[in-house]
């Protein structure tokens, strides 16, 4: 099994140290991207690329030839950062005020990086073509995943394969899951358009807070009296806005929230379940209403053939007992779902948490930071993975 040198490590902590010090949005990567595109132009053999304006692609095709079918496989990293306001007690916290790599998406960047270095000075061991995917707006639908797609990028691609960072597992494990492993997500706006008036006479208006309350109050019943339980959906209100005054009753009121499923027939159902409560209760009371949908990302599966191969792999790398098997899917959305339905794929959670942080941080809190350590871990995952389809 391959393992990373000393003196690239090192050069993996720098690397997501500087991606964790100048954080961008999605659709916004642009000093990220050109700073990727800069160090892959440095490894030899690597043909690189720019698909979009802000994300990169690295091409390695090796030197080695086989009687043998070569495989052409691919990595994915993203890049994109969140707008959050860092709170970690580190000293490469984020320089760009309001913008932070909460979701440990520089650490999948640098450690892709560190493979596509070290296997670049392997290409005359490997057979067939190995892609590294440096893809932008993971963390904004309709996501960067899909526009790469719709570039070509994983055309001809036998197996597809990625990472993502867990606070809730130690350095030095990995989670493993074959099938559904993410869930799809939908997010939703609601107006509700009602007729204001002072608030000591409510019989002249239609309040818009109350016919709101009673819409979000009834969403809640759809998980709970329509959606059979054992494949219910998580719908979530999180947003809630109306008002400018103590005395005054107002014209709207706006409601938002989220909709993560499983099932993709779930999916539709609780949709539909939404557009008819709002309707009939907005009509009830003599409101008018407007919903925006903004569609999420489809569900992520993995395909059980790369999900064999990443198994036997890690467990090579983290050791059996450390491979902890996911019983059941997770509900947060990822877009690497659009490469999942195209070419067979695995993608799995590697643990970055260390017993001195104490409490570990979730994804998309201010204080969420990583145990470097991890970062060794995964460049040896996704070497270890193009040793075992392209160096036989």
């Amino acid at each position: 099994m391959a393992t990373i040198q000393i003196s690239v490590k090192d050069e993996v902590v720098k690397w997501r140290r500087y991606l964790h010090e100048n954080p961008e949005l999605s659709f916004q990567e642009v000093q990220t991207s050109e700073y990727v595109y800069n160090l892959l132009k440095t490894f030899s053999g690597l043909e690189v690329t720019r698909p979009t304006k802000t994300s990169v692609l690295g091409v390695l095709k090796g030197g080695k030839q086989s009687s043998e079918k070569q495989l052409t496989i691919a990595f994915r990293a993203d890049m994109d950062a969140l707008p959050i306001q860092e709170e970690a007690n580190i000293e490469f916290r984020s320089k760009n005020p309001g913008v932070m790599h909460a979701c440990g998406h520089d650490a999948h960047t640098a450690m892709l990086l560190g493979a596509a270095k070290v296997l670049s000075e392997k290409r005359d061991e490997i057979g067939g073509e190995i892609r590294f995917i440096f893809q932008h707006a993971e963390e904004m639908p309709p996501g960067g995943a899909i526009e790469l797609v719709e570039k070509g990028v994983v055309e001809g691609v036998d197996y597809a394969f990625a990472l993502h960072v867990t606070p809730y597992e130690r350095s030095g494990s990995i989670c493993m899951r074959e099938g559904v492993l993410c869930a799809s997500n939908d997010d939703f706006e609601i107006k509700v358009i009602g007729y204001g008036g002072h608030a000591s006479t409510p019989e002249l208006t239609v309040d818009p807070i109350a016919v709101g309350v009673e819409i979000a109050s009834n969403i809640q019943h759809i998980v709970s009296r329509k959606l059979p339980a054992l494949n219910s959906p998580v719908i979530s209100i999180t947003q809630f806005h109306g008002g400018s005054a103590l005395n005054i009753i107002p014209e709207t009121v706006v409601l938002g929230g989220t909709i993560r499923a499983i099932d993709p027939d779930i999916r539709i159902k609780a949709k539909n379940y939404v557009n008819q409560i709002v309707k009939g209760i907005t009509e009830a009371h003599g409101a008018r209403y407007e919903i925006v949908w903004h569609e999420g990302y489809e569900s992520v599966v993995n395909d059980k053939e790369a999900v064999r191969i990443t198994r036997e792999v890690a467990e090579g790398i983290f050791r059996k007992e450390n491979v902890i098997h996911v019983e059941e899917p997770l509900f947060g959305g990822e877009d690497f779902s659009a490469i999942a339905q195209k070419v067979p794929s695995s993608m799995q959670f590697i643990g970055v948490h260390h017993e001195d942080f104490g409490e570990a941080h979730p994804l998309h809190h201010p204080k969420f930071k990583i145990d470097e350590a991890a970062l060794q871990y995964g460049v040896d995952y996704f070497v270890g993975i193009a040793t075992e389809l392209c160096c036989k």
